[in-house]
């Protein structure tokens, strides 16, 4: 076995490096997919990094989720993260830190960040404290650390291995998006120097085809090689591009060429500025509620601004559009409704009362347009899903009968190999020599390198046994009910991995909402129960569906995905414990719910389970309940209509608007509801963040025109959209050490407290 040193040499004499500065390594070839065996899969180290940055991610987590329900993956800033720490190291390393560790150290960060959310700790849990003793017929409502670290463990395990059997079908097959992993492939690639992994696949479809329609093969990075497959290698080291007549040439730089030392300069800039903010705003707590709108408006009506970094960085990475129809509901929610519910009557109590007051009131109205919004879009999804699944049975059955034709026929008439390129196939009207690339491109990595099938299938039979035992024992439901609460959560998981992969939302909400639902039949007037299977299912689908986005990521950049997996095991498996102990430690400080940390999900989910099981509503809140849910019913359907219209650009009134600029701008019904049951301040610095960002975005770019007319710069269409990728990556770095300073900072101060009192 060769040394560590004799490795880190063989390692460095194979990687060829390019004239544009990448590097290229030898590669193992299945099919289109290639597994990069010249830099190790799977280390502890990277391990050890991704739990300690993940540990600091839950903990931000934790406290961003119980203010006001909000959780981030954070994959990219652990990979920038994970690559600055190795390359302070990379001189006392006997080998190089790799993209394929960077990928299991980025999973491993992501497993161990989003157990809050995915364990129930800001939505389920909070929402059981919250019921009435005679809600709970008896039932546990309030677990300790070794009930808690059950129950986590409990939920970790089966969206994890059901992710796996859906990755050949959402990536090999079907090759979803996963915006957030494929960002995140393209930012380590970056780190590492890499070719930008997304260029194979664009240069790869757009070659193919003009191979097959011309017959012809152009520059190596069209070669066709055994069984049709492709080599990479071969595409990302050409510098040509198709130029098809007048068509405009892609830009395929990476979205970014900023060096990773300025990177983590801005990280750590923004990091220190939030933790400061976060230190003056425990010791002089005035200036975390400025009545800028007038005392009136703050006293009676709960208008302040929360001048937090933290959530103008959260409103960077939401989005300017996400923002906008946040804000709405924040002014439709809080300005008209509100007073209104307040002035007539129909919620007497203190504004900021969840019970009697406007805030328990136009909760309702946030819950009905997430009920709506989710179950029409799940509803959309299925259908697809179904059609689709006719549309493979179908081209199925066109493929066995075109083989029978085929080899009935004389051998004079079948298309050889020297004509391929120029047929086209009867079925479809597809070129044969695309059709042969797609095949190979369902071929699967080496199986040294998958999850064998026994691990995936004994153990989803083993987890779900393991959350039939765990529920049954701190809640005394009944484990055929657990297992149907688990068997409703899976093809709910299935439908919530497609909606990330296709737009980067997994509804967990929405198809928690799905499963509490049908518990209401199933186990009619159980709050506890109903609350358990909401979070069974959305235990599920988070879990999947945070899994699909690092594999996505490490399919991109040839990494292993038994390694992956093993990396959100471990994650997953040590989150639960720290979790658990800082929640218990956040419920010693702090009353959960409370004026610190209010918990707005855990009302969402409590207030569900009652309306549900039959409980009365609010007076006079149906009728609003009932518009609310129409309107964000139909929008959901309409932009599929204006999608699927075929359009470049649709009347909007007097008005002709691009259609993709028209769908970035539809209206969200989750983000309407979240500016309803969340207050104004929190919504207001998300929105200031996002406008900020938008507006320096415009005027940097601006300016940059402005010089080009000038005559001192040129500035064209791909290199605007490549500066605009520039900011926004650098944006994103910016806000991540907004986030993560004061989530870590007030973290620190809270254990300063507990060991004080």
């Amino acid at each position: 076995m060769p040394s560590p040193t004799q490795s880190r040499h063989a390692l460095d004499a194979a990687s060829v490096v390019t004239d544009d500065g990448y590097e290229q390594r030898p590669q193992i070839v299945v099919g289109r997919h290639m597994v990069d065996v010249s830099q190790p899969q799977f280390t502890w180290r990277a391990i050890v990094v991704g739990l300690l940055f993940g540990t600091l991610l839950c903990f931000s987590n934790l406290w961003f989720g119980l203010q006001s329900g909000w959780i981030s993956m954070m994959s990219l800033q652990s990979s920038l993260v994970g690559f600055a720490v190795f390359k302070a190291l990379e001189h006392v390393l006997d080998v190089p830190f790799g993209p394929a560790e960077n990928v299991v150290l980025q999973s491993t960060a992501v497993a161990t960040a989003t157990m809050p959310l995915a364990g129930g700790f800001v939505g389920i849990l909070p929402a059981l404290k919250l019921l009435e003793e005679s809600e709970s017929n008896g039932a546990r409502t309030v677990l300790n650390f070794g009930q808690l670290c059950a129950w986590g463990l409990a939920l970790t395990f089966f969206g994890v291995f059901f992710a796996i059997p859906l990755r050949r079908q959402t990536i090999i097959k079907e090759k979803l998006r996963f915006p957030s992993g494929t960002a995140t492939a393209q930012m380590i690639s970056v780190l590492h120097k890499r070719p930008d992994p997304t260029l194979a696949d664009e240069q790869l479809l757009a070659k193919t085809s003009a191979t097959a329609i011309n017959g012809a093969t152009h520059g190596r990075g069209s070669s066709v090689r055994r069984r049709g497959t492709v080599v990479m290698a071969d595409i990302v080291s050409d510098d040509s591009q198709v130029d098809d007549d007048d068509e405009v040439q892609t830009d395929y730089r990476p979205a970014d060429d900023v060096k990773w030392v300025t990177k983590l300069l801005i990280l750590f800039v923004s990091f220190t500025m939030s933790g400061i903010y976060a230190l003056l705003a425990h010791f002089f707590p005035v200036i975390a509620a400025l009545p800028v709108f007038g005392r009136r408006a703050y006293t009676d009506w709960a208008w302040n601004l929360m001048p937090s970094l933290s959530y103008a960085g959260q409103g960077i990475i939401m989005g300017l559009p996400t923002c906008v129809w946040m804000l709405v509901g924040s002014v439709v929610g809080w300005g008209i409704l509100s007073p209104l519910a307040k002035n007539e009557g129909w919620a007497p109590g203190p504004v900021t009362d969840w019970k009697t007051g406007s805030r328990g009131w136009i909760l309702w109205i946030s819950l009905a347009v997430m009920i709506a919004e989710s179950i029409i879009s799940l509803g959309l999804i299925s259908t697809k899903e179904l059609l689709q699944a006719l549309g493979r049975l179908r081209a199925f059955y066109n493929k066995r009968k075109a083989s029978s034709t085929l080899l009935s026929q004389p051998p004079d008439d079948v298309t050889t190999p020297d004509t391929l390129g120029q047929s086209v196939d009867d079925d479809t009207g597809v070129p044969k020599a695309a059709q042969i690339v797609a095949d190979a491109d369902l071929d699967e990595v080496d199986p040294r390198f998958l999850v064998p099938a026994w691990v995936t299938w004994g153990g989803l039979a083993a987890s779900t046994l393991l959350c039939m035992g765990v529920v049954k024992a701190l809640f005394d439901i009944p484990m055929y009910n657990t297992l149907i609460a688990v068997v409703l959560a899976l093809p709910l998981a299935v439908l919530g991995v497609r909606a990330l992969g296709e737009t980067d939302l997994n509804p967990v909400s929405g198809i928690g909402k799905v499963s509490q639902v049908v518990f209401a039949g199933i186990m009619p007037g159980n709050l506890v129960g109903n609350l358990v299977a909401g979070g069974i299912a959305e235990a599920g689908a988070q879990q999947a569906g945070d899994l699909m986005q690092d594999l996505k990521t490490g399919h991109l950049l040839n990494a292993s995905p038994r390694a992956q997996f093993i990396a959100q095991i471990i994650g997953s498996v040590f989150s639960v414990f720290v979790t658990a102990g800082a929640y218990l430690l956040y419920n010693k400080v702090y009353s959960i719910p409370g004026p610190q940390f209010p918990v707005p999900t855990a009302q969402v989910w409590l207030d569900m389970a009652r309306l549900v099981n039959g409980h009365p509503l609010p007076p006079h809140v149906w009728p609003f309940i009932a518009a609310f849910s129409v309107l964000f019913a139909l929008l959901p359907a309409a932009a599929v209509v204006v999608k699927s219209s075929g359009k470049e650009f649709v009347a909007v009134g007097p008005w002709s608007v691009r259609t993709s600029t028209l769908l970035r701008w539809w209206p969200s019904g989750i983000a309407f509801a979240i500016g309803i049951y969340n207050t104004p301040n929190f919504t207001l610095m998300r929105a200031i963040g996002a406008t900020s960002t938008a507006a320096f975005t415009e005027a940097v770019v601006s300016h940059r025109k402005r010089s080009s007319a000038d005559g001192s710069a040129v500035l064209s269409g791909q290199g605007e959209a490549f500066l605009r990728r520039k900011i926004a990556m650098l944006a994103i770095i910016l806000a991540s050490g907004f986030v993560l300073g004061e989530g870590t900072f007030s973290f620190f101060i809270l254990l300063a407290q507990a060991f004080a009192a």
